[in-house]
């Protein structure tokens, strides 16, 4: 990514009254962020209307100083380094999800994005047993392969982290503020352990500081990045909980470790149980669940009449939106309808999508747009 890209990207996400909502409508309509501000104030009007056009059209008051600090870092050292949505790298778990971060600053060892992942997460203050049950699930899961997925944060993220440090599946943690403001205080020594042996995650610009808001957004990354979620202390009003439900919403696994009924910190997981995750008493039990079926072979794609390709675009692109229909469907049944690998047709979604093509509807769903 050059300088000019660079300081588009940083234009459109950091432009207040923009948003990922209507930054993902940009893309959609105009293809890249540089072809956003090409585009006329008359076009941003029509799409978005006069008051979010007249946003993007002043840059922001700090660009350039963002700009200069977001060049010096990535040259500061070759783990620094920036993801955006049609990166082939991008990690395809966390595109199928109803809201996938436009732009992800990474520290540390960028393969872990493609990792087995299971997120670990629960109370900042959790009772000596919910420490030790954190600490040996996530060393069970590291040792088994897995990336542990946590938030950094004190208690039971800090310990998952810990412990997952000790096995080959090594750990990813997702921040609440930009990479160079590692937050709590208290685990900074823990972030650079990440950054030096795992992988630190954001979707927040340098200099971000710890905003409460930013830290439950940042839980659906946790959730996307895995292929299931496990919380092992959590009282009935907790993050934790916002997390699991984020993974349920995704189609993650969801599991949880009873307690004592007498615990607070244990309701959170017997509510989640009796909304049905899965009780676990051991990460053997974990594994277990999380054994990958057989898949089967995909049946091939119908093939496509002269007047269905008259209408629609050529090759693959095509057979998508013929897979499509003109229903919301989800990834999974467009697999099953067309055979394609999942990480190709994410892929040739997101083509679509950014073709305006194609609309991204919460749920984890895809819809043909009217007309298309």
């Amino acid at each position: 990514m050059d300088r000019f890209e660079l300081a588009a990207w940083l234009r459109l996400l950091e432009t207040p009254g923009i948003g990922l909502a209507r930054a993902r409508q940009l893309l959609a309509a105009f293809g890249s962020p540089q072809a956003v501000f090409e585009a006329s104030s008359a076009a941003w009007r029509e799409l978005m209307g006069p008051k979010a056009a007249e946003a993007l059209a002043q840059p922001p008051q700090a660009l350039d100083a963002l700009l200069a600090r977001t060049l010096t870092w990535l040259e500061a050292d070759p783990r620094h380094q920036l993801l955006t949505l049609g990166d082939p790298d991008y990690p395809d778990p966390l595109l199928q999800t109803a809201d996938p971060p436009l732009l992800l600053y990474l520290s540390g060892r960028r393969e872990l994005l493609q990792a087995e992942s299971l997120a670990v997460v629960g109370s900042r203050s959790p009772t000596p047993q919910g420490r030790d049950n954190a600490t040996s699930f996530a060393l069970g899961l590291s040792q088994a392969g897995y990336c542990v997925v946590s938030g950094l944060a004190l208690g039971i993220d800090g310990a998952a982290h810990e412990a997952a440090l000790k096995g080959p599946g090594s750990t990813l943690a997702v921040l609440g503020t930009g990479l160079d403001q590692l937050y709590p205080t208290r685990h900074q020594a823990l972030g650079r352990r990440i950054e030096e042996a795992g992988l630190l995650v954001s979707e927040y610009a340098l200099g971000t500081p710890p905003l409460a808001p930013n830290f439950p957004r940042r839980n659906r990354i946790i959730a996307g990045l895995s292929r299931g979620c496990l919380v092992v202390e959590a009282a009935l009003r907790s993050g934790s909980l916002i997390t699991a439900r984020l993974a349920s919403e995704a189609g993650r696994e969801v599991f949880a470790i009873p307690g004592s009924i007498h615990s607070p910190l244990a309701r959170g997981c017997h509510e989640l149980i009796r909304q049905g995750a899965a009780l676990v008493e051991s990460p053997a039990e974990m594994l277990e669940a999380l054994r990958p079926l057989t898949i089967k072979s995909a049946p091939q794609p119908a093939p496509v009449s002269a007047a269905e390709s008259a209408s629609d675009p050529g090759g693959e692109q095509g057979l998508v939106l013929q897979a499509l229909g003109h229903d919301p469907v989800t990834l999974d049944a467009l697999v099953a309808r067309g055979g394609w690998p999942a990480a190709q047709l994410s892929a040739l979604l997101l083509e679509l999508e950014l073709e305006g093509l194609v609309a991204r509807l919460p749920g984890q769903l895809f819809q043909r747009r009217q007309g298309c």
